[in-house]
């Protein structure tokens, strides 16, 4: 039996990587402030990661899953906690790489703040950088738009919730824009492969091989709902993020390096069926924006 921490635990991703590793067999601690239901089978160690004290001094760890470092002292204050680990694996972001680099980006492209993304990406890129002057036998994983079980981003949540009240969808432009997506169970599957392999690459790129547009996409998101959409083409001098959930920012990531270790992933239906499933039982554990509401009022 493995003995791993995972940060957060709570929501969305850190959630699904705990139960995921619970339903193996593993003993799986988290580490969070107790706000949310835990999960199940878990272990809590109850604290802020930024004010640990002597929370995790002289605990071991086979691996340390870091989910929720967003900036260099979230991955330091882990680090100076005490705490001993043999693997550690930090979730990062493409929004590392920037907006204007060539793509698809690579794991070895440049790192430069991203307009979409701002101080986000660069707070993660500092992450990274801290992590591996301090631990150079860290992993990075750099994921895309995740989704699947416990979103709780308003994303799919968002074309769900238009599919259920039967509303016409607004769509940017023709909906030709390309987004690409990874679902959490691959994020999980790739985890497993690093912890189990060793890989002497240390940053991956992860995500679907295929991109998917957004008409498809939204499509796909009402066909799981039982509906069939109306489309309606937005093609005002509109920010798009008033009503869609997603920038106007088509970007692809490189994943050949993914591709060595993981054995395909999951098909975009299935994880939006899964997701689905799970917003039908859940809707109150979605943030919801204003999507719906400024649609209502402006067009």
């Amino acid at each position: 039996m493995k003995k791993i921490l995972v940060t957060g635990g709570t929501i969305f991703v850190s959630k699904f990587v705990a139960e995921y590793y619970v339903k193996r067999g593993y003993e799986v601690y988290v580490l969070n402030r107790n706000n949310h239901k835990q999960v199940e089978g878990v272990h809590l160690i109850e604290g802020d990661r930024n004010a640990l004290g002597d929370k995790l001094k002289g605990q071991n760890f086979d691996a340390m899953i870091d989910v929720n470092a967003y900036t260099r002292q979230d991955v330091e204050d882990l680090l100076d906690s005490g705490v001993h680990f043999t693997d550690y694996i930090l979730i990062s972001s493409s929004a590392v790489y920037p907006d204007y680099g060539v793509q698809p980006f690579a794991e070895d492209g440049e790192l430069a703040e991203n307009k979409f993304w701002g101080a986000y990406g660069t707070n993660k890129i500092e992450a990274e950088k801290s992590l591996f002057q301090r631990v150079p036998n860290a992993y990075v994983i750099r994921p895309p738009y995740l989704y699947g079980p416990y979103n709780n981003v308003y994303r799919e949540a968002f074309v769900f919730e238009c599919a259920l009240k039967e509303r016409a969808f607004y769509l940017p432009e023709q909906g030709e824009m390309k987004m690409q997506f990874f679902h959490v169970e691959d994020l999980c599957r790739m985890i497993d492969a690093i912890l189990k392999e060793k890989p002497d690459t240390h940053i991956f790129n992860v995500g679907n091989e295929e991109t998917i547009s957004i008409r498809e996409w939204v499509s796909l998101c009402y066909k799981v709902a039982g509906k069939n959409p109306e489309f309606v083409e937005v093609h005002a001098d509109i920010p798009q993020r008033s009503y869609f959930s997603f920038s106007d920012y088509e970007y692809v990531l490189a994943v050949d390096r993914q591709k060595e270790w993981l054995s395909g992933t999951k098909p975009i239906l299935e994880g939006l069926a899964e997701s689905f499933r799970w917003y039908q039982e859940n809707p109150e554990e979605v943030n919801r924006r204003p999507y719906i509401e400024y649609i209502d009022e402006n067009f």
